[in-house]
């Protein structure tokens, strides 16, 4: 069964201590995010990331819940230093467009295709943050008919509310993704 390494949003504006929308914790999975890249387990190894235009519609200053973020072309929106890009065969943008939301790694995207035509049947979903765009990509893949995995040790969440980022993966859970420590 082919399979694929999802690595979400792993950006430096999403990364503690300087990052604009830091994830609490964000910056210590680093080490496990490219040990599973590097791990030879996976037929592809895409990293997604939070591309959004001035003025995106999720920023404060648009009406949107979120500080302003990952903006095309910034360092903030560029994949974390401590992430080994040499280990990520495709590097895929998300939220380009005003209006659209992007937490989701399949929405607006060529995603699918690209998993499709590489014959992937299973996807390891890891990143930031568990609660929005983890949650959103592995219920999407999950949707899409492939199988999902999500690696506990690979996420961290935002966490808005207390807890935010169990329910999420109990919602993942539910849905038919395999959450497990370790993939």
């Amino acid at each position: 069964m082919a399979r694929a390494l999802l690595i979400v949003d792993y950006q430096s504006d999403f990364t503690p201590p300087d990052g604009a929308l830091a994830v609490p914790g964000g910056d210590v999975i680093a080490g496990h995010l490219n040990e599973l890249a590097r791990s030879g387990t996976y037929d592809l190894v895409v990293a997604t990331r939070d591309w959004h235009p001035p003025g995106h519609s999720s920023f404060r200053e648009a009406g949107g819940p979120w500080p302003v973020h990952c903006v095309q072309g910034t360092p903030g929106a560029e994949l974390h230093d401590l992430l080994d890009v040499n280990a990520v065969d495709l590097v895929l943008d998300k939220g380009q467009t005003t209006e659209t939301e992007g937490y989701s790694a399949f929405e607006g995207t060529e995603l699918e295709t690209i998993l499709r035509d590489h014959g992937i049947e299973e996807v390891t979903v890891v990143g930031l943050a568990t609660d929005y765009c983890v949650r959103n990509t592995a219920l999407d893949a999950l949707r899409s008919g492939f199988k999902v995995r999500v690696d506990a040790e690979g996420v961290r969440g935002v966490d808005v509310h207390p807890g935010d980022s169990e329910r999420a993966l109990e919602e993942m859970r539910a849905a038919g993704a395999e959450v497990a420590a370790g993939s």
